[in-house]
């Protein structure tokens, strides 16, 4: 095996290693692209852009917590998060107010229509899972992969703390 800057480099890679082809963060790229796709179709049928869908799923998880919350399990920053949620409030679909007891937190919760529209969301993750042409037993391995890359990544020395 060769050694490049430091990298253990496969033989068979060689000058390669800067083919874009070659480059897992253009797969994840292209992957998100065309997943975003799929989706669109079948989210603008729920009125929901694919920021919002994932919103309303965390709040279908667990409704009623503050947007530092949501912020930190969608991977968002509130600068990012607050215009999502004044739009999502805007169309009836959530509430946000601020917590009594700490002016400074702000807590969001589903309005009865946000509440309803999961029952017509249920379709959605049967219809990617059908578009991606995998088994579900494939599908759910990708995922759990795909957790501990994020989870390596976000804990490299290379990533800002």
């Amino acid at each position: 095996m060769a050694t490049m800057h430091g990298v253990d480099v496969p033989p068979d890679l060689g000058e390669g290693v800067l083919r874009l082809n070659h480059q897992l963060c253009f797969a994840l790229y292209a992957s998100s692209l065309a997943m975003t796709k799929v989706y669109k179709p079948l989210l603008e049928g729920l009125g929901l852009t694919y920021p919002q869908y994932l919103v309303m799923m965390a709040l279908w998880e667990r409704d009623h917590r503050t947007v530092g919350d949501l912020g930190d399990q969608l991977f968002l920053d509130s600068g990012t998060l607050t215009p999502l949620l004044k739009r999502m409030e805007a169309s009836g679909l959530l509430t946000r107010e601020r917590a009594k007891e700490d002016e400074r937190r702000v807590l969001v919760t589903l309005s009865p229509q946000g509440r309803a529209l999961r029952d017509r969301a249920f379709g959605v993750p049967m219809e990617i899972a059908r578009a991606a042409q995998v088994p579900l037993e494939e599908i759910r391995d990708l995922r759990e992969r795909l957790h501990r890359l994020r989870e390596h990544l976000a804990a490299s020395s290379l990533v800002d703390k």
